[in-house]
């Protein structure tokens, strides 16, 4: 590393040993000290201000960010996805771009378990009774629901965390596994079908799980037409990114019952839900969870940092994407 003293801005607060382990390395850190979002302009004063911009999913990084004058050299994601980046604007401007995978694998295919245990067996919606003082006691039809146990799951994209979810479905909960993807996948232990096309995976699957990137191929993949493919009795679960899903298009299908439920952890305008997501009782919803256990969110600190230090010593950094 040079004796160069790098400033770095930190958009949003860190886990505290992270936090710690950034400033000992001797930068001049700038945190974040109400843990807001920034907006756009103040997103964009960073790039003038800074070295280095640690970045997160809720930072929708606007293309003015890299109109010049640019100070910062680098923009150090803490999370996997980059879809809030102008990947190709910072290539042009020669920012460097980083990300954490690998780390937050685990906790988000539990995360997906979760959400599919809850879509199936109405979960939310029991709590939800209980609470509000409507439950009137046991009887045998009261809020039946579906057995998860030796169903079939469709996983649409078999990358890290939907091969997390496969070998969780299959050897823990016995579920038959297929998958829609862009090539033959295997997986030790675990058997997989693969269906040819995303209608074939829909038709034939009691709950869908969703683990694709968020692209322009793939915003709003799963919209009216789709819904209308699935049976009547499945659910969707969303742990990737919200724009995958035209959400006015689930809120009719859910509507209609034209499917049984949903489990999302994830929105087209995060923190915005809307309010006729909220108001459906057979819907799961929980604020971008995925990663959001004390050891992840502090690996991944890690991994920024293993990320932040290769660049400074003028080193390709471990993770970078653009």
């Amino acid at each position: 590393m040079t004796n160069e003293r790098w400033r770095v801005v930190v958009t949003r607060r860190l886990p505290a040993p992270v936090e710690a382990a950034l400033m000992a390395t001797g930068v001049d850190a700038v945190f974040n000290p109400t843990d807001e979002p920034l907006d756009a302009a103040a997103l964009g004063r960073t790039a003038r201000e800074a070295d280095l911009v640690v970045c997160t999913v809720s930072d929708r990084i606007p293309p003015a960010f890299f109109d010049p004058p640019i100070r910062a050299r680098a923009l150090v994601n803490f999370g996997v996805g980059v879809d809030h980046i102008p990947l190709a604007l910072a290539r042009e401007a020669g920012v460097i771009v980083t990300n954490t995978p690998d780390v937050l694998t685990d906790d988000t295919a539990d995360l997906t378990m979760l959400l599919l245990l809850a879509a199936m067996r109405r979960a939310s919606e029991g709590e939800r009774e209980l609470r509000d003082g409507r439950w009137v006691g046991w009887a045998p039809t009261h809020m039946l629901g579906a057995r998860l146990t030796g169903k079939t799951l469709g996983i649409i994209g078999l990358g890290r965390i939907g091969t997390a979810v496969a070998r969780r479905a299959s050897r823990g909960f016995d579920m038959d596994v297929q998958y829609f993807a862009r090539g033959e996948h295997t997986i030790e232990g675990v058997p997989l079908r693969r269906c040819a096309t995303l209608e074939q995976l829909l038709e034939s699957s009691d709950a869908v799980s969703v683990h694709v990137a968020s692209t322009p191929d793939t915003r709003h993949m799963l919209g009216a037409r789709e819904f209308a493919l699935m049976r009547r009795d499945a659910v969707l679960v969303n742990t990737a990114r919200g724009d995958i899903v035209d959400e006015a298009a689930l809120i009719a299908a859910l509507e209609a019952g034209t499917i049984a439920g949903a489990g999302l952890d994830v929105y087209t305008r995060e923190p915005m839900v809307p309010p006729e997501l909220v108001r459906l009782p057979q819907v799961t919803l929980l604020p971008h969870l995925g990663s959001a256990t004390r050891e992840t969110r502090v690996a991944m600190g890690e991994r920024a940092l293993a990320n932040i230090v290769a660049i400074m010593a003028g080193r390709e950094p471990p993770d970078r994407v653009a």
